[in-house]
């Protein structure tokens, strides 16, 4: 969900492209890193990829990848330093809003809504490098969080109009039971079941209109 983000704030048509196109993302990108056909692409190049593509969002380093992958620290420096070759537009943004966070003392997500960044200015080298991570990451995990807030909204609002036009008894509720991260749990009579969840996706996947596809499982 946030790489998708990622890939809508940075502009990055490539990649882009490859969600829209429903293309395995993280074996392409391995596949640019390492100079390889997509189908030359091995489990664990597509994993050190994969690792990447999230992990710059969190503000990956070469110390975060040696602790996930394994790699020495050049190896991993290099891999990094590979990454933003083929994924200029991305390292674009990123600088963009790090330079946001210092000169205009926040950072906000596709709503609008913001986070100050006074710690961007600390004098600790390890408070101001925090302070840069969590303005990185607020655009893409900011604009996901608030994006699944509408889309609950939006599917209780559904909810409560089956709710509506079925009978009133215990056995023909409706219910969102839970929300963890980009996923919804809901609760329903089982011959709705296939009606609901087909419901339940496309509220999802429509509730922003975007150049790039929000694709539900």
């Amino acid at each position: 969900f946030e790489l998708r983000l990622a890939a809508y704030l940075s502009d990055d048509k490539e990649l882009i492209r490859q969600f829209n196109e429903d293309i395995d993302v993280h074996q392409a990108t391995a596949a640019l890193i390492y100079g390889r056909e997509v189908d030359d692409v091995t489990k664990s190049m597509r994993r050190d990829a994969k690792v990447v593509n999230f992990g710059i969002m969190y503000g990956l380093g070469a110390h975060g990848l040696v602790s996930a992958t394994g790699m020495t620290y050049a190896q991993a420096k290099e891999f990094i330093d590979k990454f933003f070759e083929v994924r200029p537009k991305l390292q674009q943004y990123i600088e963009s809003v790090k330079k946001q966070a210092h000169d205009m003392g926040y950072v906000e997500n596709i709503f609008g809504r913001r986070r100050p960044t006074p710690d961007v200015k600390s004098s600790n080298f390890m408070v101001r490098e925090s302070a840069y991570r969590a303005a990185v990451n607020m655009p893409f995990q900011g604009s996901a969080a608030d994006i699944m807030k509408k889309a609950m909204i939006n599917i209780q609002q559904k909810l409560d109009e089956l709710t509506v036009t079925s009978k009133q008894s215990a056995d023909n509720q409706y219910r969102m039971l839970l929300q963890i991260h980009d996923s919804v749990i809901v609760e329903c009579p089982e011959k709705s079941a296939k009606a609901v969840s087909k419901l339940i996706k496309d509220t999802m996947e429509n509730v922003i209109k975007l150049p790039i596809k929000l694709t539900v499982d």
